[in-house]
């Protein structure tokens, strides 16, 4: 299940990606790049109704992020032109080339005349737009320099133009050697690729003001919406480093560092970023400027919270308690309600790790509500409801529930916990085993997201939701044994969510499930056994229980109930009832290949008593089928008969196609079984029943690819065959059973064998 708590982290400054902030001396300076980005605005400017309006409105929404971003190379930058208008980026070409190869005061020349574009009764320019601000800067920073900056700008002019001629003579030294179909894939491939991100951000000194507040705001809007556009995480570092060596008080690069740790889980630097940005934010004064006295004690109860909350996410429990102390008694001096409820909600999440109680939760949901928090009251309810799905209620009180807090998302617009909601009632549905359901809601996730664009350029598609979402859709088309969609949706989790990514461990797990789960299926079971230690890295129980499966499959039978009853103490101490009642199966299943057939019988009403008491319905029947399966080796095939007509509908409409397979494949057993004491036309028609039921069964068994499973249905299909006399069909059956049975391990093929 998405972990609905994740979107607890308090951030007081750069809340929805804007930085506040005017830490830096100087708040612009012309560079070279600039230069080109005034030459480009003056040509715009003489163009002028010589522009088409296509071309002219693809310049202008180049134009902002070219005044707000950092220095690029100037290949770069007519690159960007060329592609909204070739005429114009000649121009532009051109008139860098005689600034730069004639002399300083033709550059004297060309800031003089920028001031014409405000004169007249129709300026081009208007003195308050963004360009005109922008000129004004330019402008003002020019006329501030002394003789000798003059001359080192110009020298700065000429190696940028140089550096770009440098760059067109080595591509048509490149272009001459190469040959045409080497020279289009290499240019496909760079178009592909995109822009060079981090050749973007590198500058020979600090950014401004304002090219540091974008910077910022536009790394942190990455990290949370689309982490696949921010920067490497070394690289951003990097930046980052360069910044605060210019600034070592700017408060949001420390914070953005933190937020940058995170994101490959070191404790020291993000801890040490942590601490250093709310230090940063109190010498600064910023939070006194607009909280008054109350700046200082603000700042120290929040850094408190957050430490607690980063201490959580590492597992730290004893001083995550230890801070959240902090934080609650200062919260409590400073009368702060809304730090305290923060803090009552981190409360529930460490006091859940010791002990399961509603209680702070549902209090802290009042709560909010009565204060007008309503983000924090939705987290609550849905916190709430993943406990009690765990604890078994019913999905339809859950729904109900999450319908609630439906209504506050929409009534205050939060489109985040609308998809923290929908994944929550797919992992819900998923639980229960109500798969077309689970299916549904993943559908109306991903149709949301494909629609809804948080920025330019970036879809709020790269989160915990979609990642969760996605994952499942997975697992779904694989257990209908469409692998090969299966793998194109894991496919793209791997270019969303790439392997250093904080979501990423959830596609790996799912991954190498689905990996293990086709190797057991083809009765590779070394394949298998080496996928283990894998899924146990990602998820221990799941590692050990696959384990045991391998070593069931394996025969290995005293070593995996070993390993079984290990397991099984831990999820009944942690209280994982699912995998305890998979468990108990597994178990169940052992001790029916030992010849314990009685002994399995109490293990398999231990589990059915868990699953109905949970509300796990796929569970329970498919424990329903392994009871059946139990009788039928008891000699009671009538009573399995009706056992399978109460359980089968379940796994008809949402099992997975093995499970329908092994289902289908247990009544054609007891049918046979039971049409020993029939008259003989009536046992005539029960095995024809029964042969139909088996070519159901050997369809399911071949859209998985379970060869073992399909040899087992032939060689029951011939002897049913031979038993009616159709010669035909069985030598046919003996055939296709044949060419397996040389394929897979040769070992004996009983008439009743295991259920699984």
């Amino acid at each position: 299940m998405a972990g609905v708590h994740e979107s607890l982290y308090f951030n007081p400054v750069l809340a929805n990606g804007v930085v506040h902030a005017n830490v830096f001396g100087v708040r612009d300076w012309v560079t070279p790049h600039k230069m080109a980005l005034l030459v480009l605005l003056s040509e715009l400017g003489r163009a002028g109704e010589r522009l088409g309006l296509l071309e002219r409105r693809r310049l202008n929404r180049l134009l902002l992020p070219l005044l707000q971003g950092p220095d690029m190379a100037l290949w770069r930058l007519r690159k960007a032109i060329e592609e909204c208008c070739p005429r114009l980026a000649g121009s532009v070409h051109i008139r860098l080339k005689l600034m730069a190869e004639g002399e300083l005061k033709d550059m004297e020349q060309f800031f003089d005349d920028l001031s014409d574009s405000f004169s007249g009764t129709e300026p081009e320019v208007h003195k308050t737009s963004v360009v005109g601000l922008f000129l004004r800067h330019m402008i003002l920073a020019y006329n501030k320099l002394s003789f000798s900056q003059v001359y080192k700008l110009y020298t700065a002019l000429q190696q940028y133009f140089q550096k770009d001629e440098k760059k067109d003579g080595a591509d048509e030294n490149e272009m001459e050697l190469t040959n045409p179909e080497e020279l289009d894939g290499k240019m496909e491939k760079e178009e592909l690729d995109g822009p060079l991100r981090e050749e973007e951000i590198a500058c020979s000194g600090p950014l401004s003001q304002k090219q540091a507040e974008y910077f910022l705001s536009q790394q942190a809007s990455f990290l949370k919406n689309d982490e696949t556009k921010a920067l490497a995480p070394t690289s951003l570092q990097k930046e980052l480093n360069n910044l605060l060596k210019f600034n070592p008080d700017f408060a949001e690069a420390h914070y953005l560092s933190y937020l940058n740790s995170l994101r490959v889980q070191d404790v020291f630097s993000s801890t040490h970023s942590l601490l250093h940005y709310f230090d940063r934010l109190i010498l600064t004064g910023a939070e006194s400027k607009s909280n008054g006295d109350e700046g200082y004690g603000r700042s120290l109860r929040y850094a408190a919270l957050n430490l607690a909350a980063l201490h959580c996410r590492f597992g730290h429990y004893q001083q995550a308690e230890l801070a959240l102390q902090e934080a609650i008694r200062i919260a409590q001096e400073s009368n702060d309600h809304v730090c305290l409820q923060h803090c009552l909600s981190w409360l529930y999440i460490l006091e859940q790790k010791i002990f399961d109680s509603c209680v702070l939760l549902e209090h802290s949901v009042s709560k909010s509500l009565h204060f007008g928090l309503p983000y924090l009251a939705s987290l609550g309810i849905q916190s709430l409801v993943q406990q009690r799905a765990f604890a078994g209620k019913t999905a339809n009180k859950l729904m109900d529930a999450l319908k609630d807090s439906d209504l506050l998302h929409w009534k205050h617009s939060l489109s985040e916990l609308i998809d923290i909601s929908i994944a929550q009632k797919t992992a819900i549905w998923r639980l229960y085993g109500r798969s077309t359901m689970a299916l549904q809601q993943a559908q109306t996730l991903l149709s949301m997201n494909s629609l809804e664009a948080v920025n330019v350029g970036v879809q709020q598609n790269n989160t915990e939701s979609f990642a969760v979402v996605l994952c499942h859709l997975a697992e779904l088309h694989a257990e209908q044994g469409y692998f090969a969609a299966a793998s194109e949706i894991l496919k793209h989790l791997k270019e969303r969510f790439p392997p250093n990514s904080q979501h990423a461990q959830l596609w790996m797990l799912f991954d190498q499930k689905i990996q293990f789960e086709r190797a057991m299926n083809d009765g590779r079971y070394h394949v298998a056994d080496s996928l283990v230690a894998g899924i146990t890295a990602l998820n221990s129980i799941e590692g050990v229980y696959r384990k045991a499966i391998v070593l069931k499959a394996q025969n290995q039978m005293s070593e995996a109930h070993k390993l079984l009853q290990k397991l099984l103490i831990h999820c009944q101490k942690v209280k994982n009832t699912e995998m305890v009642i998979r468990v108990l199966l597994a178990t169940a299943e052992l001790y029916w290949r030992s010849s314990c057939h009685t002994i399995a019988l109490p293990v398999l009403l231990q589990a059915l008593a868990l699953a109905r008491e949970y509300s796990l319905q796929y569970l329970a029947s498919e424990t329903l089928l392994n009871l059946a399966f139990s009788q039928l080796i008891l000699g009671i095939p009538e009573q399995a008969l009706n056992i399978l007509h109460m359980a089968i509908e379940p796994i008809l409409a949402h099992g997975a196609v093995l499970d329908k397979g092994c289902a289908m494949f247990l009544v054609a057993k007891c049918q046979v079984a039971s049409a020993a004491s029939y008259t003989p036309q009536k046992k005539i028609e029960a095995l024809e029943s029964a042969i139909l039921n088996l070519n159901e069964a050997k369809t399911y068994f071949a859209k998985v690819d379970c060869k073992e499973q399909l040899r087992d249905v032939l060689y029951f299909q011939a002897r049913l065959f031979h038993t009616l006399g159709r010669t035909q069909e069985r030598n046919k059956c003996a055939m296709l059973f044949r060419q397996l049975h040389q394929e897979l391990p040769a070992h004996g093929v009983p008439l009743i064998n295991a259920f699984k």
